[in-house]
C-alpha cells in the first residue's frame, strides 16, 4: 500500500528540522517540541491539518514577538539549504503557513517574508488571505513580484492571485472580475521559465470557469505569436475545451463532425465491481473525402448519493483521422478506490465526446 502523503512528517524529517532549528536557537526545547507535535490527534490529522498544527506548535518555541520570528525562520531557510535540504520542499511549506497564520496585521514584514521564502517552498497558499484583507495593496505587490529575478518569486505573482487555486481559498473579488490581474499574466506569458508560464496557464484555466470570454479574447492575441504562447493558451483552455465551447474548439482546429459516426459502441464489462476497471469499444469513422482533426473524449456519469448523475469528462486523444477511414478504439477507466472520489453503486452512464459534440450514452451498473 502507497505511503500515505501526509506521512512527509516522520520523525526523519523532524530530526532535521529540530536540529537545524537548534543551530539557530541555543534554548530551543526539541524534546518539548516533539511532544506537542505528538499530541493525540497527530494520527487523525491530513496534510495541511499538519503544516498549520506545526506551525501553531512552532510558534509556541520560538520568540513572542512576529519580527524576531519572522528573521528566525529567513535565517533558518539557508541553513536547511547547507545543509543539503533542497529548494522546492513542500514538506517546509508550514513556514509560510506561519507567517499567514501570525504575520496578517503585519503586512510589511510579512511580505519580505514572502519574497525570501517563496524561493525555498511555495508560498500561493500562505498570500491568500493578504489578497482578501489588502487587495489594492497587494495587487501592486504582485505587479512588482512579476519584474523580479527570481522564477519562484515571478511564480508567486501568478500563482497567488489564481481566482480558483485548487486546495485553498477562493479570492471572490479576481473570480467576478480578474481585470487587476491580466497584467501580470501578459508580462509573463512568454517568461522564460516553464513553471511561471504553466502558472499563467493555471491562472486562465481558473478565470475561464467564470469569465469565460475574458480568456478567449486573450487567446485570440496571443495565439501563434510564440510557440511557448501557443502550448500556454492550450493548456489554459482545457476547461472550455472539456466543456465542448464551440468557439474555442474552432479556434485550435477543432471543426465540424458531421461526416463522422460512432459505430459499435459497446460496453464490455456491463457489471463493474468496485475495485476493478470499467471497458469499452467503439469504431471512429471519418466518411469525409478530407482529413479531419479530431478531439476525442469520453463522458461519464457518476451517480452521486443522491441518486442524480454527474458527468466527468476524460480526454482519449487529439489527432488526424484519415479520409474515408475507420480506426477501432478500446478504452479502460478505473474503478479503484482513491481518496479524491467516493463511488456509489447502481446505475452509471458513458458517453463518446467528438469535438465538443456528444454522441449515445450506454448504461452500466457500478456493484460491489
Amino acid at each position: 500500500m502507497a505511503e500515505l502523503f501526509k506521512n512527509i512528517y516522520n520523525q526523519k524529517f523532524f530530526d532535521i528540522f529540530t536540529d537545524n532549528l537548534g543551530q539557530l536557537k541555543s534554548d530551543f526545547d526539541k524534546k518539548s517540541f516533539l511532544k506537542c507535535i505528538y499530541d493525540n490527534e497527530w494520527e487523525n490529522r491530513e496534510l495541511k491539518q499538519r503544516m498549520r498544527h506545526i506551525s501553531i506548535v512552532l510558534k509556541n518555541h520560538l520568540f513572542e514577538n512576529f519580527d524576531k520570528n519572522s528573521d528566525a525562520i529567513l535565517r533558518l531557510i539557508p541553513q536547511l539549504e547547507k545543509n543539503g535540504i533542497k529548494e522546492g520542499s513542500i514538506e517546509f511549506m508550514f513556514l509560510p503557513d506561519f507567517i499567514e497564520l501570525y504575520g496578517l496585521e503585519n503586512y510589511d514584514k510579512s511580505i519580505k517574508a514572502f519574497e525570501q521564502i517563496t524561493k525555498f517552498t511555495s508560498c500561493e497558499f500562505a498570500i491568500r488571505p493578504f489578497i482578501i484583507k489588502y487587495e489594492v495593496k497587494m495587487i501592486k505587490q504582485m505587479h512588482l513580484w512579476s519584474k523580479n529575478k527570481h522564477p519562484m518569486v515571478r511564480r508567486l505573482a501568478t500563482e497567488g492571485c489564481r481566482p480558483r487555486l485548487p486546495w485553498a481559498m477562493a479570492i471572490p473579488s479576481l473570480k467576478n472580475n480578474p481585470v487587476p490581474i491580466i497584467p501580470i499574466l501578459e508580462r509573463l506569458k512568454n517568461d522564460k521559465s516553464e513553471s511561471v508560464r504553466r502558472s499563467v496557464a493555471n491562472n486562465l484555466n481558473d478565470i475561464s470557469k467564470d469569465n469565460p470570454n475574458t480568456v478567449i479574447k486573450l487567446v485570440k492575441d496571443w495565439q501563434g505569436k510564440t510557440k511557448e504562447t501557443d502550448w500556454l493558451i492550450k493548456h489554459a483552455c482545457r476547461t472550455l475545451l472539456k466543456q465542448g465551447d464551440l468557439e474555442v474548439l474552432k479556434l485550435f482546429g477543432f471543426g465540424s463532425v458531421e461526416k463522422i459516426n460512432i459505430n459499435n459502441f459497446k460496453i464490455l464489462t456491463p457489471n463493474v465491481k468496485i475495485g476493478t476497471f470499467l471497458e469499452f469499444t467503439f469504431e471512429l469513422e471519418n466518411t469525409s473525402s478530407l482529413t479531419s482533426k479530431i478531439r476525442l473524449e469520453y463522458g461519464l456519469y457518476y451517480q452521486k448519493a443522491n441518486g442524480t448523475l454527474s458527468k466527468k469528462v476524460f480526454k482519449i486523444s487529439e489527432k488526424e483521422y484519415s479520409e474515408n477511414s475507420t480506426t477501432s478504439i478500446r478504452r479502460k477507466q478505473s474503478f479503484k478506490i482513491i481518496t479524491t472520489r467516493k463511488f456509489h453503486i447502481g446505475q452509471h452512464q458513458l458517453s463518446i465526446i467528438i469535438n465538443g459534440k456528444e454522441f449515445n450514452k450506454i448504461d452500466f451498473e457500478l456493484i460491489e
